[in-house]
């Protein structure tokens, strides 16, 4: 079985285990030679330059998360980390001092910094970092170019309406200064990365993990050719609900709907993806249990949507492959 899955950072990283401990992959797998094959389409408009380096946040995660060396605790970011270089940053006074560089985490920016100036595209530093570790899954940047989503605030300094970098609204201000809208900067004239329009015509289903809707998802299909991509594979297309009883299940999506207009509700982030028998992209919903929506044209069914370990979110995956009719 092929499955490629469209995902952000901590949420998607932990949904990618739920389909690894269902089919068998990675550190959940019997043998070197496995009967499935995951490819995971990763956002890239959280990526940002800082201190010289190139950051991509949701690339690491998921890298770090399959590879068995992330923190636990806070869910991104090496275990056991150090911190002396952020702590000299400091000293030195230089900004951004809001954003945390782990000394193992550096390291890998290092080494892409340094591939992205000697001209290796994004796809292929990404394949070259994961080469490290056994991941079970292939990782895809969703586009090789610049996309970064930026968010247009109201400074709380000034009161000037600007536009900041996703990682200072998020990191810095924690989403609470007046939001007003979000711009994927660079998106219009991208292309997907080589590989991902392959792998979403070439599967044998296509999961929506539980990111947010908004600056994961959203930012993936901000990339021109993926959208289209989902519309026109003949595999089917499955979404998993990041919205359980009315909140997010992690981070600030409630935040981000309620930016762009739309209700932090299961049903109403199904209409957002919308059906693929009209204009979106649908096939499939899942909501969390107890809960209920009605998304014309999309089959819709209630199944446990906490991801509390890999088990429970492997029995995630398998819903949605049951409702699909996807057999393994």
């Amino acid at each position: 079985m092929k499955i490629t899955v469209l995902v952000g950072g901590v949420g998607g990283a932990r949904f990618l285990l739920g389909v690894q401990r269902l089919l068998g992959l990675g550190r959940f797998g019997t043998g070197d030679d496995p009967a499935h094959e995951l490819t995971a389409v990763v956002n890239v408009g959280d990526d940002a330059w800082m201190h010289g380096v190139r950051i991509c946040p949701d690339l690491d995660t998921c890298m770090y998360t399959l590879g068995g060396v992330v923190d636990p605790e806070r869910g991104w970011g090496h275990r056991d980390e150090t911190w002396n270089a952020k702590e000299e940053l400091a000293r030195y006074g230089v900004q951004p001092d809001w954003f945390g560089l782990g000394d193992r985490d550096l390291a890998t920016h290092l080494v892409r910094s340094q591939m992205l100036r000697a001209d290796y595209p994004l796809s292929q530093i990404t394949a070259a970092l994961s080469d490290r570790w056994p991941l079970g899954a292939r990782l895809l940047p969703a586009s090789d170019d610049r996309c970064e989503t930026h968010v247009v605030i109201t400074d709380p300094d000034d009161g000037a309406q600007r536009a900041i970098h996703f990682q200072e609204w998020w990191v810095r201000h924690r989403a609470k200064v007046p939001t007003h809208s979000f711009a994927f900067v660079g998106a219009e004239g991208a292309t997907a990365a080589p590989g991902v329009a392959e792998a979403i015509a070439e599967a044998d289903v296509v999961l929506l993990a539980p990111s947010n809707p908004v600056v994961s998802i959203g930012a993936v299909l901000a990339v021109p050719g993926i959208r289209g991509a989902l519309r026109s594979t003949p595999a089917p297309v499955v979404g998993y609900s990041p919205i359980v009883s009315g909140k997010p299940v992690r981070g600030m999506a409630d935040i981000c709907l309620e930016t762009i207009g739309v209700p932090t509700t299961a049903a109403a982030v199904g209409e957002l993806y919308g059906s693929r028998r009209a204009t979106g992209i649908l096939d499939y919903w899942l909501v969390h249990e107890g809960e209920d929506a009605e998304i014309d044209g999309v089959t819709v069914r209630a199944a446990p949507l906490l991801m509390t370990d890999p088990d429970a979110t492997a029995a995630m995956v398998r819903a949605g492959l049951d409702l699909a009719g996807v057999s393994m």
